[in-house]
């Protein structure tokens, strides 16, 4: 269907007027005109009147009202809410007798039907709002392509187009999520408190339910920019390992590179999947093949079914086919027979065969019953986290993500061979990442690192701090709807369907945040819910169940914390003399507040000098900013202790030195001693060997204790130690100077004697032979 038709169709009577007149733009770029009207030039004043309707009037006025339309939506949600708040029961209305309690409960009751109603409108209103947004903003960015390929030889207004498109929030689900959230509270307080036997959670519109194996999870999407995935994947390490998950990622060249995945998606001629996934409609699916690694390495393929329910939550069905009778498959002409063989030659329960006959069978009438192929291909880099048999808390990195066509819609130039189920072009070449040698109009490269996070729900256990901190940094962006099927097939196929994802406006704006900012949002999101919170408990007579909340101390309410340190660091110079940061580490008392200095080191003993980056930091310390503590545990001591076998390893090693010089001493002094005899100066230098030799083993055991408890404290301090072997360099230097000094003055006065006893016999000598 062409999209002036779908927008004829889908535009909501109340607001008619208020839709974009695309008509009036295809006019103006005389898309319906005659041949003959073909040979009038496109001037430059054509441009400049089609530039001035599409941007300062057709887009203002749909942007307007939107804003108007949401802040009249967001009105009318505050108002339900406050009534809401006064809808809960005071404690004099707590205290009254049952006859009255009972009375009050029916006028209650009433009054949150009509409020329940109020809540419908509004809901359907938001609804509308989003198709509207959704229709205009997919509007826009036809019309400017179609402005691009027919009168765009000189200006290209489509980039333009979606950068306006994002400025002016445009099929943005960011502006409408702080509505909804409120909506979804204030339902779940009604439905509570009218249906009391029901048992129901706030929806989360953050996240997404998934089932596995009968065992409910919690699903978080966010995308990750380039510069801040190291960041990331370093944070998620510090409480998880890396894990390999697939046997065929194991036999990867060196079998500790991050796998690379192939999901082959399915859809027909007129995408109807597509539409129903993006349009969230009931029991929508996705079907794909899944593959690890390169498709020429006899790889295990997965053939999936995802199913998502009318309350959000999702199911998946799978089963693995060989490469060879994928094809057959699809056709209708295999109906896994081979496969249903070997489990029962194996002996499996007659239970596992007939569901995985069912599920064979179920997703084969689904490919025949909606006539599906394939159309588009996903490739990426995955890096998961994950304790071994532990999956209570799993998450993946997707990287180097690129979307490529697999479909034969032109049937004159497919981009897949029909009488094949995947690109031979790609597959038989093993092509990597990033893709050169294919048709770059094929392909389309996701310029952000994709996160997922999939949380086990228990009852009774609360997730982990650190993933909370995470999903409220500013590392990461939050994406919940995000599905990369739905993007792929909006990105190459945009000719084809006639509406497109909210997130697509969210590619052409920064997600990268500020620190500062999204520390300030977070604490106020916070506030707000505890604000919610509240009043639902109030109304539900839970008050006393939940804590209120309590901002971070670095960072109060009404007085951002983070905002006096940039100012306060902006103004302050970053290098100081050493004698002032020292002067500065002293309190009024005199004493010195920071760290001491490093034990055994020579800022020990000459104060100031250290070669190592640690001491020339400390050295550069001053006060802490206003409103700031020093912390009761470090942030590199939170979680649990993880040391290497190697730093162990270390340290014994350092210890085994010592003791070999300890060793080597003794062996020379015990030597030294046993042949002096009755040489005294010998003796004494062989017993200042030993000593020596006996300070060295007991200084190497000393660092050996001090050492580990260094390593169990996860000490920040130096882990070099100058002291001792200066001192031992010194003792041994001294001890040979005077061995040298007593040895020549020993040998000097033999010298000496013997030439007296020379002299003295020459001249009797002489005197004998006068005589």
């Amino acid at each position: 269907m062409r999209f002036g038709k779908t927008l004829r169709v889908a535009i909501y009577p109340p607001w008619k007027d208020e839709y974009m007149d695309y008509s009036k733009l295809k006019s103006m770029l005389r898309e319906n005109t005659s041949d003959d009207d073909e040979d009038v030039p496109w001037t430059e004043e054509d441009e400049n009147r089609f530039c001035a309707e599409i941007f300062n009037v057709q887009l203002d006025k749909v942007s307007q009202f939107q804003a108007k339309t949401t802040s009249s939506l967001q009105q009318r949600a505050d108002a339900a809410f406050e009534t809401l708040r006064d809808l809960a029961p005071s404690e004099d209305d707590k205290s009254k007798g049952d006859t009255k309690n009972d009375a009050r409960s029916e006028i209650t009751t009433a009054r949150l039907e009509e409020l329940r109603a109020e809540l419908d409108a509004i809901v359907t209103e938001v609804k509308e709002l989003k198709k509207y947004s959704g229709l205009n903003y997919t509007g826009f960015l036809k019309i400017a392509k179609k402005h691009d390929r027919k009168r765009g030889d000189r200006y290209k207004v489509r980039p333009m187009m979606r950068v306006s498109l994002s400025e002016h929030g445009l099929n943005s689900e960011q502006r409408f999520t702080p509505l909804l959230n409120k909506l979804s509270i204030m339902y779940y307080a009604i439905n509570q408190t009218i249906d009391k036997d029901k048992q129901q959670h706030p929806l989360d519109l953050n996240s997404q339910e998934e089932f596995h194996n009968g065992e409910r999870y919690t699903a978080h999407k966010f995308w990750v920019h380039p510069d801040n995935l190291l960041e990331v994947k370093t944070a998620i390490l510090r409480h998880l390992p890396a894990l390999v998950y697939s046997q065929q990622a194991a036999k990867e060249v060196g079998g500790d590179q991050d796998p690379t995945i192939t999901s082959l998606y399915f859809d027909n001629p007129k995408f109807d999947l597509y539409g129903k996934k993006l349009d969230r409609q009931s029991d929508a699916s996705s079907v794909r093949l899944r593959w690890y690694g390169q498709l020429s390495d006899k790889s295990e393929i997965v053939m999936e079914q995802k199913i998502i329910y009318h309350d959000g939550t999702s199911e998946e069905r799978k089963f693995n086919i060989k490469d060879k009778y994928v094809k057959q498959y699809i056709d209708g002409e295999y109906k896994m027979e081979k496969s249903l063989q070997k489990m029962a030659r194996q002996g499996q329960q007659d239970g596992s065969i007939d569901s995985f006959k069912a599920t064979a069978e179920e997703l084969q009438s689904f490919l025949a019953a909606n006539k599906l192929e394939p159309v588009m291909r996903a490739n990426y880099t995955r890096t998961a986290f994950q304790k071994p048999a532990d999956d209570r808390v799993r998450i993946s990195i997707d990287t180097d993500i690129a979307f490529i066509r697999e479909d034969t819609l032109d049937r004159d130039r497919p981009c897949r061979d029909p009488t094949q189920w995947h690109r031979a072009d790609i597959d038989n070449n093993n092509m990597t990442y990033p893709f050169k040698n294919i048709n770059q109009s094929e392909i389309s490269r996701f310029p952000h690192a994709l996160l997922e996070m999939k949380l086990k729900e228990e009852e009774g256990r609360k997730r982990p701090r650190w993933i909370d901190d995470l999903i409220a940094s500013h590392l990461v962006y939050a994406t919940p709807r995000f599905s990369k099927f739905v993007h792929g097939v909006a990105t190459l196929f945009e000719d084809h369907v006639n509406n497109l994802p909210f997130w697509l406006s969210d590619l052409e704006k920064e997600i990268r945040k500020d620190p500062q900012q999204a520390h300030e949002e977070e604490e106020q999101r916070r506030v707000r819910q505890a604000e919610d919170a509240q009043a639902v408990d109030s109304l539900l007579g839970t008050s006393a169940r939940r804590s209120s909340y309590k901002p971070a101390a670095s960072s109060p309410i009404a007085k951002s914390y983070l905002s006096e340190r940039a100012a306060s660091e902006a103004a302050t110079p970053r290098s100081y003399p050493i004698h002032e940061a020292r002067e500065d580490a002293r309190g009024a008392d005199g004493e010195t507040s920071g760290p001491s200095l490093g034990y055994g080191t020579l800022s020990s003993v000459i104060p100031g000098f250290s070669l190592s980056r640690y001491a020339r930091n400390k050295r550069q310390r001053g006060h802490l900013p206003e409103g700031v503590t020093k912390p009761d545990t470090w942030l590199k001591n939170a979680g649990p202790l993880q040391i290497e076998p190697k730093v162990w390893l270390a340290n014994e090693r350092t210890f085994l030195k010592w003791q070999h010089i300890c060793v080597l001493l003794g062996t020379l002094a015990v030597g030294l001693y046993s042949a002096a005899g009755e040489n005294l100066v010998a003796e004494c230098m062989g017993i200042a060997y030993i000593a020596i030799a006996v300070l060295a083993g007991l200084w190497g055991n000393l660092m050996l204790h001090r050492r580990r408890a260094m390593i169990l404290e996860r000490s920040g301090k130096d882990f070099d130690n100058v002291v001792g072997p200066l001192a031992l360099s010194v003792a041994l230097m001294v001890a040979l100077i005077l061995n040298f000094m007593f040895a020549y003055r020993n040998a000097s006065s033999k010298f000496a004697g013997y030439e007296v006893t020379v002299s003295n016999g020459t001249e009797t000598t002489f005197v004998g032979e006068l005589l």
